[in-house]
């Protein structure tokens, strides 16, 4: 599916969707409380896979994990921990996305693990133990880990070796495992858990309002438009929620009350550290081309690694548009003029590409054309439903 998008400014309030990283983390503690969870949380393909493979987990055989990194690293412990022999496979990018120093982990406490690149067979039991891993690659090793340990008869510790990166989603994975009843004691050097607990459903868990799929959004107000967004919470645990601070640093009116509201106002080239929000990373690139001057992203090595090459597929999207980007293997620099001429751009089968995109055609002085728009299905299928109702023309071509 291509999609055609006409410029304008984007106007009007929207409520935020339901967060897909609350939802993965909820869905997974509900099927280990041993709770049956509902298929209304499945808003996006990597929800979707997450629901099919936890409803066939204690089956075993094959679990489809379709392009969900999260699926995958979430689910491996907690199929070791279980002691249940499984084969995950999935699409797209994952079989390339790195797997070796969660495996590794795991291998050293009694788990058997057949391969660092999908398709991966599990068996045997894991133990309990010390499990060293790195806190800059993946904050979904930690997470998954802290799914899993809990599980295992005996006492556990999780060693983060280095910097911690994605921090807020590390937390995001406590606060879940604190409402199902779980204890987890956070040390200088990562956290022990006591085993074995018991996973205990609260009353009426609820999905947060997803702050990564709501900036583009509220970049789009940025934008010279008029955003209002509603559903978001300032003290979730989300990092992407630092889009707030971020855009006020662009120089955009933002006020934050029942809803955040969002205003253009002469945006300016700003430096960015996107180590704890890499998710930001491709709205907030698109929101540096309205900005007058260098906007300058540091720390992004791991973007490479996501569902496309990011760092390589922002820079080309912000090209193919006529602007001006140029990166580093850890950096991006957009030369930022204010505006954009337009044009065709790839979306790299990555629904953040594609969203993006829409989001700098606000932008632009002639139409933009995004190939293959339907990688947005991963995280955000009803994206351009709600682009229209701000306003934006898009339209299937």
């Amino acid at each position: 599916m291509d999609i055609r998008i006409t410029p304008g400014k984007l106007r009007g309030s929207l409520e935020a969707p339901p967060s897909k990283s609350h939802a993965h983390r909820l869905m997974t503690a509900v099927a280990l409380a041993g709770k049956k969870n509902s298929e209304s949380l499945c808003t996006s393909e990597d929800t979707r896979a997450t629901f099919r493979c936890l409803n066939e987990l204690h089956d075993g055989g094959i679990l489809d994990c379709g392009e969900s990194g999260t699926t995958l690293r979430f689910l491996l412990p907690v199929a070791s921990a279980l002691g249940i022999n499984a084969e995950f496979i999935g699409h797209g990018r994952l079989p390339e996305r790195p797997m070796s120093a969660l495996n590794n982990a795991l291998r050293e406490n009694g788990a058997v693990i057949s391969a660092d690149n999908l398709p991966i067979k599990v068996s045997g039991q894991l133990h309990a133990g010390v499990f060293r891993v790195p806190g800059n690659i993946s904050s979904q090793f930690i997470s998954g880990l802290l799914f899993a340990l809990p599980l295992l008869d005996g006492d556990s510790e999780i060693v983060i070796e280095g910097k911690r990166e994605s921090v807020g989603y590390i937390d995001m994975t406590l606060d879940t495992l604190r409402s199902f009843s779980i204890n987890i004691e956070e040390t200088p050097s990562g956290y022990k858990i006591k085993g074995p607990q018991k996973y205990i459903e609260p009353d009426s868990p609820r999905v947060q309002g997803d702050w990564s799929n709501a900036a583009f959004f509220l970049c789009a107000g940025a934008l010279g438009g008029e955003t209002d967004i509603t559903g978001l919470s300032l003290d979730s645990r989300q990092s992407d929620r630092a889009v707030v601070n971020i855009l006020k640093n662009f120089g955009a009116d933002v006020k934050c009350g029942d809803m955040i509201s969002v205003r253009g106002n002469g945006l300016r080239g700003i430096k960015i550290d996107i180590s704890q929000c890499p998710d930001l990373f491709p709205t907030l690139a698109a929101t540096a081309c309205a900005a007058l001057g260098d906007t300058i992203f540091t720390n992004a090595a791991r973007l490479r690694i996501k569902e496309s090459d990011r760092i390589e597929a922002v820079e080309k999207m912000i090209n193919s548009l006529g602007g001006f980007a140029e990166s580093t293997e850890d950096s991006l620099t957009v030369h930022g003029t204010g505006t954009l001429p337009g044009g065709e751009v790839d979306s790299f089968n990555d629904h953040r590409i594609v969203m993006a995109a829409a989001v700098a055609a606000c932008i632009c002085e002639n139409p933009v054309v995004i190939n293959d728009a339907q990688a947005v299905n991963k995280s955000y299928p009803n994206f351009f439903e709600d682009y229209r109702k701000l306003g934006g023309k898009a339209d299937v071509i």
